[in-house]
């Protein structure tokens, strides 16, 4: 099933998202440059935030935007049919990659109209840390291949060399938490990686205090 929504603008150029099984795909382009995205809908928060002039859809693991469409474009009825159904793809998505019953999809975007992003008096509190679990050496080996196959290496060069270093030692606290924390300063990349190499949300927890 493919859902599309095309947005325009006479500063901000065009934008043209489309929900296609699975991922959604993004092409953005401005009269300088291009750019093309693929997130999966997995990794995506189904509770949208609006920031006027924008509506974002953060990653699940981290309060940054992963997705960002203009507010009510190119009109309110048509925006929120295709916001309600993103929404209610991320939860449908998140449920199945997590084994667990979806629970009721957001209520339209009306909740959220008034919401603003969440503020942090600490800033690593908002960080994620690692899991205490088994790292498994032969996923993070898919792991380091599909990376290397499907993203630039250079944007995740930090993220890749960690991820050989945890593979060699797989129980060391110190590589792992090295491997998160590379993750955390991907910024937009992010949501690459966690497409082509979910098995990294199993190292991660969103509790700051966890192994504290």
């Amino acid at each position: 099933m493919t859902i599309k929504l095309t947005q325009k603008s006479f500063l901000k150029g065009s934008r043209e998202f489309e929900i296609v099984d699975d991922s959604i795909y993004v092409r953005i382009k401005s009269l300088l440059k291009e750019e093309k995205l693929t997130i999966g809908l997995s990794i995506l928060s189904p509770e949208p935030v609006v920031n006027m002039p924008y509506l974002h859809f953060h990653s699940r693991f981290k309060s940054e935007p992963l997705l960002s469409l203009l507010f009510n474009k190119p009109n309110e009825n048509e925006f929120n049919a295709f916001v309600d159904t993103l929404s209610r793809r991320a939860l449908e998505e998140s449920a199945g990659f997590s084994g667990i019953k979806a629970f009721s999809p957001p209520a339209g975007i009306a909740a959220n109209v008034h919401e603003e992003p969440p503020e942090f008096e600490d800033l690593e509190q908002s960080r994620l840390r690692f899991k205490e679990i088994t790292v498994d050496p032969a996923e993070v080996d898919n792991m380091i291949q599909m990376l290397e196959k499907y993203v630039d290496a250079e944007d995740i060069k930090p993220l890749l060399s960690t991820m050989q270093a945890l593979k060699a030692e797989p129980q060391n606290e110190t590589t792992m938490q090295q491997v998160v924390d590379a993750f955390n300063d991907l910024g937009i990349s992010q949501g690459a990686v966690l497409t082509y190499a979910p098995y990294i949300s199993v190292l991660l927890s969103d509790d700051p205090f966890a192994n504290h």
